[in-house]
C-alpha cells in the first residue's frame, strides 16, 4: 500500500486549478467569445452517415498502473468537517450508429456562472467535434475524462475490442488537445493519472483491472440526475438537490441525450451556492478528500446496471434506470 503522502501527492496531480476558482465567463482566452457561444441545432442528435470514422494518428504514451489505494470505482469523495464541495460532471457519449450533439446551453452557463466541471468524452465525438472538444479541452475551469471511443459496454466487450475502446478514447482526446494547440491555447503537461467512465456505469473485472493498469482513475458517481428521461428541469433539480452532499459526484449529459438539463442548472446551481457549496473538477475534489471506492461498478446500487448487460448482449434499446 502507498504511504498516505503518496496518496495524496498521486490526488493533488490531478487538481489543474486552485479551488478558489475565480469567474471565466469568457471560456479559454485562445478562442473568441463569439465561436465559443451556442450554436442552435448542435444539440441534436443524428443517425451517423460514412464508415466508421478516422481514428487520428496520435502517440499516446503508456501511463504507469494506478496505485492499489485508488483502484476500483470511485464513487464520491469523503471531506473534511465544513467542507461543501460537489463536482458536476457532464458525460459526451457518442455511439458507432450517431453522431450525437453539443448542448452548448449547459457549456455557456456554466462559463457564465464560473462553474468547474468535468466531462467525460468519448473518442468519437471529440473527433465528431474538433471544435468544441478543442475548445473544452483548453478551458481552465474544465477537466476531460475519458468515456470510451464509443459508449460501448465494458462488461459485455471483452479482450482486444474492450482495451481498443478505452486506448483510442485516450486518442481522441490527444486529438482535442491538438485542436487547442493549433488555435494557440497554453495547456498544462497531461496529468500522470487520467479519468475514465464506464459507459451505463457498468464494469467487469477484467475491463476495471485494465482502465487502472493503464492509468486511469474509474470515476462513477453517487448522484444521477436521470436527465435522459422526461423528468423536467424543476423535478430533475429538485431530485439532485435531495441526494447531493459534500463529495458528491453527479452525473449529467451534454451530448443532447440530457432532457432539460441546462434549464436544470439554473435552479440547482443557485441554490447549491445558497447552501454553501463550492463547485469543483473531480481532480480537485478528490485532492480535497479521501475517494470512496468500490471494488465493482454500478449506477446507484450494486447489480442495477444488468439491464443495460443485457441490452448489449441483444441489441434492445432501453431508457436510463431510475
Amino acid at each position: 500500500m502507498p504511504s498516505i503522502r503518496l496518496l495524496r501527492a498521486h490526488l493533488a496531480a490531478l487538481a489543474l486549478a486552485s479551488l478558489a476558482l475565480p469567474a471565466q465567463a469568457a471560456g479559454p482566452a485562445c478562442y473568441p467569445p463569439q465561436v465559443l457561444a451556442a450554436k442552435p441545432g448542435e444539440e441534436i442528435v443524428r443517425p451517423h452517415t460514412g464508415g466508421p470514422g478516422q481514428l487520428p494518428d496520435i502517440s499516446v504514451p503508456a501511463s504507469a498502473p494506478v496505485p492499489a489505494a485508488l483502484r476500483g470505482s470511485i464513487r464520491r469523495v469523503d471531506l473534511p468537517p465544513g467542507v461543501k464541495m460537489v463536482a458536476l460532471t457532464f458525460d459526451l457519449c457518442e455511439a458507432s450508429s450517431e453522431t450525437s450533439g453539443y448542448d452548448g446551453a449547459i457549456v455557456d452557463y456554466l462559463r457564465a456562472e464560473g462553474v468547474a466541471a468535468t466531462f467525460f468524452a468519448g473518442g468519437k465525438w471529440m473527433v465528431s467535434h474538433p471544435e468544441r472538444g478543442g475548445q473544452l479541452t483548453a478551458d481552465p475551469g474544465f477537466e476531460m475524462g475519458n468515456h470510451t471511443w464509443s459508449h460501448a459496454n465494458l462488461t459485455v466487450k471483452t479482450g482486444e475490442a474492450m482495451r481498443r475502446q478505452v486506448d483510442d478514447a485516450d486518442i481522441g482526446l490527444a486529438f482535442g488537445r491538438r485542436q487547442a494547440e493549433a488555435r494557440g491555447c497554453m495547456l498544462p503537461k497531461p496529468q500522470a493519472l487520467s479519468l475514465f467512465r464506464f459507459p451505463y456505469g457498468s464494469c467487469s473485472a477484467e475491463s476495471l483491472n485494465y482502465v487502472n493498469d493503464t492509468g486511469h482513475l474509474a470515476i462513477q458517481w453517487d448522484v444521477d440526475s436521470g436527465d435522459p428521461a422526461f423528468v423536467g428541469a424543476k423535478g430533475m433539480a429538485e431530485d439532485m438537490l435531495r441526494s447531493i452532499r459534500p463529495g458528491s459526484i453527479v452525473l449529467m449529459h451534454a451530448n443532447g441525450r440530457g432532457k432539460h438539463t441546462a434549464e436544470a442548472l439554473k435552479i440547482l446551481i443557485p441554490a447549491l451556492r445558497a447552501k454553501g457549496y463550492r463547485f469543483a473538477t473531480v481532480g480537485q475534489l478528490l485532492a480535497a478528500g479521501t475517494p470512496v471506492i468500490a471494488q465493482t461498478c454500478y449506477s446507484l446500487k450494486p447489480g442495477d446496471t444488468r439491464i443495460y448487460d443485457e441490452a448489449a448482449r441483444t441489441g434492445k434499446r432501453i431508457l436510463p434506470v431510475q
